[in-house]
């Protein structure tokens, strides 16, 4: 029949798991469709509202409500809630003004009340607002974004908390002792930006017991980063952000004594390396469950010490078997890149995974001419020293002055000379060449 309503007649769990896939402001609209409509909203087991990074140039029109005022409304909608709340996100153009503060804390109060929530979110736009975390028994997961985070004399921690991701967060080294380590049950860790509250630098020092993902980014060179024990850390990312002054050196502590024998993938900037004193590196060590190495490769910083280093790494890892290599710098035309380039065209010995083990390798490369140089001179090391390699890949991007010709040219001429069976695929875009 012509205007039946048959969404109606349909369980109240299905029709609340329909109105959890439209934006919050439409799922409140749909309370004006009928008497029966009128609460239905207040089911929702997760809310997102706001402006958030992922979406922000797609839902943003340009015009930004007064954030005291636009709390309050979500207050309003939070506490109209009859159903558990499991799911909150809320991302704002905050201010650092108290009221605002003052409500936000208002807002977590509240969700600590509903006594379910499992994953939270706070994203501040512009300024760092402050928050006073409550110890949330449920939570599973918490995301904090551009905040001025303190814990409360009574912290009791997080027992439940599995994910815990800070970025562009102001925070004492007590207070991030305290939240990760109490927090016993967490596996995924991902840091960085972070800012210090006061004249002491921020040191991180991980002892955690069930850590599988460790993800940080160095944005200071007073930060420290120790990772003392993860007898269980499967997957690290620990690279340099924007902005970094590579010239200084960092002051990073990676014991990968404690934390290798476990991981499977690890992903470097190499300058994080280098920036170590040379001693300190575990030249006996190994990481005997690698898999997957992701390097960003600084060239312009490849000087004998950094080829030392990504020698090291691969001496290290027994049974690598994917390598992906990040360009993104200009080699300095000095002796010691002259040195470091004959270097990198004579044969290895004694590297394990290059004899039995690695069988793809990666390479991205943009538009510097010197990048391109570089960029087959990794080519002819692999293909001259990994006897098992199946498939090389070589990635520039649109923009490059390198013509596609001279780049099959060269990686046909690299082929030759190494004898090597592997597969030589070139991309740009979706261009593919195969030698």
């Amino acid at each position: 029949m012509a205007g039946e309503d048959r969404i109606s007649s349909l369980p109240l769990d299905v029709i609340v798991s329909i109105l959890s896939r439209l934006e919050v402001a439409d799922a409140i609209r749909t309370s004006v469709l009928s008497h029966s409509w009128r609460h239905v909203w207040t089911y929702l087991p997760s809310l997102r509202i706001g402006y958030f990074m992922d979406d922000y140039e797609t839902h943003f029109d340009g015009t930004v409500p007064v954030a005291s005022s636009w709390i309050e409304g979500v207050l309003h909608v939070v506490s109209s809630l009859r159903g558990p709340l499991l799911h909150f996100a809320l991302a704002h153009f905050f201010s650092s003004a108290n009221d605002q503060s003052a409500l936000l804390q208002r807002l977590l109060d509240l969700l600590l009340q509903k006594g379910c929530i499992e994953t939270l979110q706070l994203e501040s736009r512009i300024h760092p607002v402050f928050i006073l975390l409550p110890s949330f028994r449920s939570l599973k997961e918490l995301k904090l974004y551009q905040c001025r985070l303190v814990l409360p004399v009574d912290f009791q921690g997080c027992h439940c908390l599995s994910s815990l991701t800070l970025c562009n967060v102001q925070i004492s080294n007590d207070d991030l002792h305290l939240l990760i380590h109490s927090s016993n049950n967490i596996t995924t860790f991902k840091g960085g930006f972070f800012v210090p509250l006061g004249d002491q630098p921020v040191s991180i020092k991980l002892n955690s017991p069930s850590l599988r993902y460790l993800e940080f980014i160095l944005s200071s060179i007073n930060e420290k980063v120790e990772v003392v024990s993860a007898p269980y850390l499967e997957q690290a990312k620990i690279v340099y952000g924007a902005g970094i002054n590579f010239e200084e050196p960092a002051s990073v502590n990676l014991l990968f004594t404690t934390t290798a024998a476990t991981v499977s993938s690890l992903y470097l900037d190499l300058s994080v390396l280098v920036s170590l004193s040379f001693a300190a590196l575990p030249l006996n060590s190994t990481f005997p469950r690698v898999r997957q190495l992701n390097l960003d490769l600084n060239i312009k910083f490849m000087d004998k010490r950094m080829y030392g280093v990504f020698i090291w790494l691969l001496r290290s890892m027994l049974c690598l078997e994917e390598l992906n290599l990040e360009l993104n710098k200009t080699f300095d035309a000095n002796g010691d890149h002259i040195l470091v380039r004959d270097l990198l065209l004579k044969r290895q010995d004694g590297l394990s995974c290059l004899d039995q083990t690695l069988k793809r390798v990666r390479i991205d490369m943009d538009y510097f001419d010197n990048i391109f140089l570089t960029g087959i001179i990794l080519v002819k090391f692999f293909l001259l020293n990994a006897r098992v390699l199946e498939l090389m890949e070589v990635a520039y991007w649109t923009g490059s002055d390198v013509k596609p010709s001279m780049l099959e040219k060269e990686l046909q001429k690299a082929k030759v000379a190494s004898s090597s069976k592997a597969k030589v695929v070139m991309s740009r875009q979706n261009e593919q060449c195969n030698c």
